[in-house]
């Protein structure tokens, strides 16, 4: 079995997804939170961080973190656990990070959410149970165009080689 860890950052109603890419061998060309796999000897926690930082180039304070749920999907040897996360606090302006993953990363007012092509069909019903956190800018975090201002799609910037 595959263990996933997944990652909600939200935001003045809305929450990050990533497009994966459509060339992706699982879920392509589909709407997600990001994360990836849990390695061996890592907690779910530790990975959130890990992938948050390799996806998005954020830190995310793990204290702020809380267990949403978890989908389960496949069997056998295609079998995936998925542990699903809310972020309340992170570090740093996201960006995509992973452009051989994610072909876009966008702010999606939760209000939308069911009107895009998502990777589980119940993780609108999800996003949209959550409590936005009390989220203040700090002084090293580059708030830019990327953030969120509304119920609405926001573009992130692309990670320019």
């Amino acid at each position: 079995m595959h263990v996933v860890v997944t990652g909600a950052l939200v935001e003045n109603g809305a929450v990050l997804l990533v497009h994966r890419r459509p060339t992706r061998r699982a879920y392509p060309d589909l709407w997600d939170l990001p994360g990836g796999h849990v390695e061996a000897g890592e907690s779910e926690l530790q990975a959130l961080a890990r992938e948050m930082r390799e996806e998005l180039g954020v830190h995310i304070v793990a204290e702020s973190s809380s267990r949403l749920g978890d989908w389960h999907a496949g069997s056998g040897e295609d079998a995936v656990h998925v542990g699903v996360w809310q972020i309340g606090d992170w570090v740093g302006s996201p960006t995509n990070r992973a452009p051989d993953e994610h072909d876009d990363i966008a702010w999606v007012g939760i209000s939308e959410l069911s009107g895009l092509p998502l990777v589980h069909d119940d993780m609108a019903a999800l996003v949209r149970s959550l409590r936005e956190p009390d989220r203040l800018p700090r002084r090293d975090e580059a708030r830019t165009a990327a953030s969120p201002s509304g119920p609405e799609v926001h573009r992130c910037s692309p990670l320019r080689s």
